[in-house]
């Protein structure tokens, strides 16, 4: 009998195990090990991101920067100083009308021969819509029930038409200015965009349309733009009205145009439209007067939701501003860490590393000087922050939410603009530069898509692509699905030895066992899961309700808020029943938590990998608050059973974790540490929060639907009765 088992034994050998099946009960059978070497790796990769930034280069052949010498001349200089003195010697009276500087514009537009007409919106509602947060724009222009006729804004728009071109494309350029109470800068920046547009009228190269908008942004640089983007794509037809945002004159031109001017009754007044627009650029002076030697020039590029213009648009920028025009550019930056003592010992660190690896092998190149790794950091931070928030930083995300590539620049000059004497020199470094931008964009034969889209800076003329900082994102996120499957194999392999016990005391209950084990357990923790996640969608939408309450300060909507949120749980609980309500036999209850642990890791391991595909800046930030958070999750009385040392060291790692990831927390704290603890009040985050949501931030629903779940579903762990 022996002899033929062991035969059949050699006839029937099992089967070896893959090598990757292998690997993977390796790395769950050490799931600790593993979660701590990724994290660690993951905010190392993050670190070295600075280090590892590329060069900026241009990827488009056809735009040619810098390749035509430039026409913009003095001649154009002395046409944007006339026009900036007319504009400046206006009655200040008609001026706060908002009326005349409009006009001013139209008719100077008129005079170089393009289409002109002027655009009439009304100021818009800002309020929470919680049933139109991805359905409309975050500026879904309508106009105010307490608005008059009167509460309106003008922009006046020109349009040339390119000689060599069939109309199918546009460049445009917009100078925002608040026409009921201008400045120089303001005036300044009118001037020199329409010494460009008088220069392009005249020129024979042209091969898209150009369209200057001369933005009213007396309710908000954003709005007036928006205003005109939504209309310019909004379809026409014949004999309906319905596009216009004018509903209280049939004519969208004030009435003082009509009866004193000669201007409005030679403008058509209709809604003219150029070609499909290829690039936009938002064009501002200001007079911020730089302590350096230079003319600077500020690029701002974040638009909503963390998206970024083609990276050609600000490699073109950044060649001709620096070695063209002499300018010195910037981006922004975290000016609070260029005096940070712990990066400075990070950035000196990675130099001497950078130097141990040139010494032993020249051809190695890592690590840079602290000072620039610092200054790396600072801008990188910035760049994660602002697309992390999901509010653009200029009138230019209205173009993005078209899908058109757009950012702003702010040129500011080294002395005050009231000096004249070199005022002609500072105009015209700034219509040149404007100039070779529109010639390259002009010569581009498509979209622009060979360069990044996504991309962060690390100065204005270092970048990291996506192949390079999802690398730490992934470090940072891949613990937690390991975590979740080395639970699940201990509590499978607890519940077997259990069944093994309790079949041998009572074999009859050995399959009611199970199933309840394999079923209940399991569905309970899911029902947990979402009936947390449940109250963070009611969470979401308390605002709307809020925001109809009278006489209230952020301070006491904080509060509402939170007393609102916290009723809502309570009142889920009490329905459909609460972590504990499900409690089983002493024996089996000590595993429980593990079960809700597995399934909130599951869970949030999904929303980061959603969120990273929307919003990378966002979930990276939500990495690397929550994965801590969710991995070091254990019960309170569990961990006080352990040695006392250790005991005290992951209650207390426990507590901090869950404090610091607590949402209003962190953004006190960020808030308290960026400007002062002074300054810091419980309104804050209401105020942060009224922002994501009024400008339909995908920020915001990760946080409410994302984190916030998670951050609750961790401290049930933490309070459970094991």
């Amino acid at each position: 009998m022996a002899e033929s088992e062991v035969n059949e034994a050699s006839k029937n050998p099992k089967k070896p195990q893959k090598p990757l099946i292998r690997v993977v009960i390796y790395i769950i059978s050490h799931s600790s090990l593993f979660s701590l070497i990724c994290c660690i790796a993951g905010i190392v990769a993050f670190l070295l991101l600075p280090i590892l930034a590329k060069n900026t280069y241009i990827s488009e052949n056809a735009l040619m920067p810098g390749s035509a010498n430039p026409m913009f001349s003095g001649h154009e200089t002395i046409e944007a100083n006339q026009l900036v003195k007319e504009i400046m010697s206006i009655n200040p009276k008609i001026v706060a009308a908002g009326i005349e500087i409009p006009r001013l514009l139209a008719q100077h537009m008129e005079r170089t021969g393009a289409e002109v007409y002027c655009h009439k919106f009304h100021a818009q509602m800002n309020q929470f819509h919680p049933l139109q947060f991805f359905s409309a724009s975050p500026y879904t222009l309508k106009m105010q029930e307490n608005s008059s006729c009167g509460s309106h804004g003008i922009n006046s728009v020109g349009i040339i038409r390119a000689p060599r071109g069939d109309g199918k494309e546009a460049i445009v350029l917009v100078t925002p200015y608040n026409s009921s109470k201008i400045d120089l800068s303001e005036a300044l920046s009118l001037g020199l965009a329409y010494s460009i547009f008088s220069l392009l009228s005249r020129v024979n190269w042209l091969a898209k349309d150009f369209v200057w908008l001369a933005a009213d942004s007396r309710y908000g640089e954003y709005n007036s733009v928006a205003a005109w983007l939504k209309d310019y794509h909004t379809p026409v037809f014949v004999g309906l009205k319905e596009f216009d945002t004018d509903t209280c004159a049939e004519s969208s031109y004030p009435h003082d145009w009509k009866e004193h001017s000669t201007t409005a009754r030679s403008i058509p007044d209709v809604f003219g439209r150029a070609g499909t627009i290829a690039a936009a650029l938002v064009f501002k002076v200001v007079d911020r007067q730089e302590t350096t030697d230079k003319d600077t020039l500020n690029i701002y590029s974040e638009a909503s939701n963390g998206q970024m213009p083609n990276l050609d648009l600000i490699n073109i920028v950044h060649y001709l501003a620096v070695h063209k025009q002499g300018l010195h550019v910037k981006v922004e930056k975290f000016y609070l860490l260029l005096n940070s003592a712990w990066l400075r010992i990070v950035g000196e660190i990675f130099e001497l590393i950078g130097k141990v690896a040139k010494n032993l092998n020249p051809q190695w190149k890592f690590g840079i000087p602290a000072a620039d790794y610092i200054e790396g950091t600072a801008t990188l931070a910035s760049s994660v922050y602002y697309q992390a928030l999901g509010i653009p930083t200029g009138s230019h995300g209205a173009f993005r939410d078209y899908q058109v590539d757009a950012i702003t620049l702010e040129i500011s000059p080294r002395v005050s603009l009231n000096n004249e004497a070199r005022r002609p020199e500072f105009l015209l470094r700034g219509g040149r530069l404007i100039e070779g931008v529109i010639r390259s964009v002009n010569n581009l034969l498509e979209k622009f898509h060979q360069s990044f889209f996504l991309y962060l800076m690390t100065s204005s003329g270092k970048f990291v692509s996506v192949g390079v900082y999802m690398i730490g994102f992934a470090l940072l996120v891949s613990p937690l699905p390991v975590a979740a499957a080395a639970l699940y194999s201990g509590l499978r392999t607890s519940d077997s030895s259990l069944n093994t016990n309790k079949h041998k005391a009572n074999p009859s209950s050995t399959e009611a066992y199970g199933t309840v084990l394999k079923s209940w357990r399991w569905l309970h923790a899911a029902k947990v899961v979402f009936v947390v996640h449940l109250w963070g969608v009611l969470v979401s939408l308390v605002p709307c309700l809020i925001i109809q309450l009278p006489e209230r300060t952020p301070t006491s909507s904080m509060l509402a808020w939170v007393s609102l949120s916290i009723l809502s749980l309570v009142t889920l609980y009490g329905i459909l029943g609460s972590p504990y309500s499900y409690i089983i036999s002493p024996q089996y209850q000590r595993r429980e938590w593990e079960i809700l642990k597995a399934v909130m890791i599951a869970v949030a391991s999904i929303g980061l990998g959603l969120m990273s595909i929307i919003n990378y800046a966002t979930a990276q930030i939500g990495a690397v608050l929550m994965v801590p958070m969710c991995l070091l999750a254990v019960p309170l009385r569990h961990i006080s059973r352990s040695g006392m040392s250790r005991a005290v060291l992951l209650t207390i790692f426990n507590l901090v974790v869950a404090f610091l990831s607590f949402p209003p927390v962190t953004m006190l704290l960020i808030k308290g540490f960026s400007e002062g603890f002074d300054s810091v009040s419980v309104g804050d985050f209401w105020i942060w929060a009224q922002s994501l949501w009024t400008w339909n931030s995908a920020t915001y629903l990760y946080l409410i639907l994302i984190h916030l779940p998670c951050w609750a579903l961790c401290i049930h762990i933490l309070l459970h009765p094991c």
